[in-house]
């Protein structure tokens, strides 16, 4: 996988412009044989970029692909730490790997995921160009103290972002989902390095639906929303990308400094689930509540039986009761 990860971006790169490009040619770019070429080829047909290969012609991508441009993301949004990959294992375990060599606000963004990761050990589908897969770098001073509440913050800092971008009517869902009229949009995987008492490395994972190929929709199983349906004229991922950026690094200082308080007014506004009948999933029990919203550490205020009790971390889901 790591050869295709290197010739693989090479390749893409090359095939981008929608161009036939014979296959002597592309091995002469790459120094490789036309054999190794057909493998690559295929290799990138296998996670779903639509290549045509015509006798006498070469090879061409079945439609123009939009890749992100590393550049014009760091110009948009004024960040230079910034690195877009085509084909990694994984945005967070990219910067996973090189913690504590890293700087605050270092992003990952890559066009494929090999090994993309959910919450719960879950599988995030990862179709090549048609999403983001975006991880940012954070480091708390204040370590563990502050992260209850993180992945409510990136998730106001995420629906900040879309309704910069024009999108209007997304929601959240406790603790770190973004809803579009009851369907996914987008999920938050929040990974730590840190102990109790130092202080705390953190990757954030944002994934987001932009264009969902149907082969991909196939295998969620779960209803999902993606950004086009709602904005018919297309989503620049750059945009997108340096938006998110620029939120983050304003949201994050603020919310070090001063904690969830100041946003649960915004979160409160958000929440798809307040005052709504819920069902709240611990391991194999289930819990039917009534969804009070959320507290300054970030639990989940629940009400049974006329009186309010907090739930937070573990393996917990949240879902709308009949």
């Amino acid at each position: 996988m790591s050869e295709l990860n290197e010739q693989g971006n090479l390749l893409l790169t090359l095939l981008a412009d929608g161009e036939f490009h014979s296959g002597e040619k592309i091995g002469e770019r790459l120094g490789v044989s036309r054999t190794s070429v057909n493998n690559y080829i295929k290799g990138l047909q296998g996670i779903g970029v639509d290549i045509y290969k015509v006798p006498g012609r070469g090879y061409q991508s079945a439609t123009l692909i939009k890749l992100l441009n590393e550049q014009k993301i760091r110009q948009l949004c004024g960040y230079d730490n910034i690195k877009v990959e085509q084909i990694v294992d994984s945005t967070n375990q990219i910067l996973l790997d090189q913690i504590p060599n890293l700087e605050n606000g270092q992003t990952c963004i890559a066009e494929y995921q090999l090994a993309g990761r959910g919450r719960r050990g879950r599988t995030w589908v990862s179709p090549f160009a048609s999403h983001l897969y975006f991880s940012f770098y954070w480091y708390f001073d204040s370590g563990l103290d502050k992260i209850s509440g993180l992945s409510l913050l990136v998730g106001i800092a995420v629906v900040n972002t879309l309704e910069k971008m024009g999108i209007q009517g997304v929601s959240l869902k406790w603790p770190n989902d973004i809803y579009y009229q009851g369907k996914k949009l987008a999920g938050i995987l929040i990974e730590l390095n840190a102990q109790a008492t130092a202080a705390c490395h953190c990757v954030i994972g944002i994934g987001i639906n932009i264009k969902m190929p149907p082969e991909q929709a196939k295998l969620i199983s779960q209803p999902w929303a993606d950004l086009n349906a709602l904005m018919p004229t297309g989503v620049d991922r750059n945009e997108l990308s340096a938006t998110l950026i620029k939120e983050l690094q304003y949201l994050l200082p603020r919310y070090e400094k001063f904690g969830l308080t100041p946003y649960l007014p915004r979160w409160f506004e958000l929440d798809c689930f307040l005052d709504k009948k819920v069902n709240l999933l611990i391991a194999d029990t289930v819990t039917t509540g009534i969804c009070r919203g959320v507290n300054t550490q970030g639990a989940l205020l629940l009400e049974i039986e006329g009186q309010v009790k907090e739930f937070i971390g573990g393996e917990i889901s949240l879902r709308l009761a009949n």
